[in-house]
């Protein structure tokens, strides 16, 4: 036992432990989370930087390891997947506990880093938000219903709601239309790749969309989501939120996003479904990004014209 314990600390486990935590992934969740940050400060007002920094540290820490445990669940589903199955629990070489041990430590120093130097909404938030995708969504709705990925859509639309609170310590108005956006944005972008994933899914077992009701119905959803997507991105505009650049981006962004579900819909492929889910990444940054320098704008027209 002495020396399962000392291999813990050798740079192979923790290598492998990282690949666990999608590092690709978390990088979208961070990215939003602190978007919700920025745009909970009033154009004009400093930035708290150091909070910042300690509130993107907990986020990240917490969902390393809600991603972690999601892979010690789902590693008998992975054997079946070819883009899974080469992780290191799948093959064997991190073992249960050392992964349980792991992500307990990264996962309980996220939790203190949020309630110690951030404040107790943001942990809580984020408790619920990492029991919501380790728990209710993979262990409970995943393997359970098509719907999984709309009614699971919830903890991965959570990120702009923690970054908004690590600041402002409420969860405002504003941040939840962040969270609306991004949930409804979930459906579209994975059913695109739950498309040309199909045949993986059905031999995993896992009731995805076009699994259960056929290609043909989750294209037909795809578009329809995508339009109230759509409908979603254009409420900042209309509560005053966001001004002309972000409409303008989102406009664009919105178009070519309807023009892929369109094309979709009419004739299906598989390498139109990936060019789908590969936009799909990007739009969501880009437009969160758009909605970062709409807030800023005016700050940078008073410091160019002084």
């Amino acid at each position: 036992m002495q020396e399962q314990i000392l291999n813990i600390a050798q740079p192979n486990i923790l290598v492998q432990f990282i690949t666990l935590t999608k590092p690709r992934v978390n990088a979208l969740i961070v990215f939003t989370a602190i978007i919700g940050m920025m745009l909970a400060y009033p154009a004009g007002i400093p930035w708290d930087v150091p909070l910042m920094l300690k509130a993107t540290f907990g986020i990240w820490l917490i969902a390393s390891a809600a991603a972690a445990f999601n892979c010690l669940v789902e590693q008998q589903i992975d054997k079946k997947m070819a883009r899974t199955r080469a992780r290191p629990t799948v093959v064997g070489s991190i073992r249960t506990w050392q992964i349980l041990l792991l992500a307990g430590i990264v996962g309980g120093l996220g939790l203190l880093v949020l309630y110690q130097f951030v404040n107790v909404l943001t942990m809580w938030l984020t408790l619920a938000t990492f029991v919501g995708y380790a728990v209710i969504y993979t262990i409970i709705l995943k393997p359970a219903t098509p719907q999984n990925i709309v009614i699971g859509g919830a903890s991965g639309a959570m990120p702009p709601i923690l970054g908004w609170a690590a600041v402002a310590n409420v969860v405002s108005p504003e941040s939840m239309l962040l969270f609306l956006i991004i949930f409804a944005w979930t459906p579209p972008h994975f059913w695109a790749l739950a498309l040309y994933r199909k045949n993986e899914y059905a031999k995993a077992g896992l009731p995805m969309l076009p699994v259960t009701h056929g290609t043909a119905f989750t294209q037909l959803h795809l578009l329809l989501y995508t339009f109230i997507m759509v409908a979603c991105t254009l409420l900042p505009v209309a509560i005053g939120m966001s001004g002309v650049i972000y409409l303008v981006s989102v406009t664009l962004l919105n178009a070519y996003f309807v023009y892929l579900a369109v094309k979709l819909y009419r004739k299906y492929s598989d390498a139109l479904s990936k060019k789908t889910f590969a936009y799909s990444i990007l739009y969501l940054s880009l437009l969160f990004a758009a909605l970062l320098v709409d807030h800023y704008a005016p700050l940078f027209t008073r410091l160019l014209t002084r």
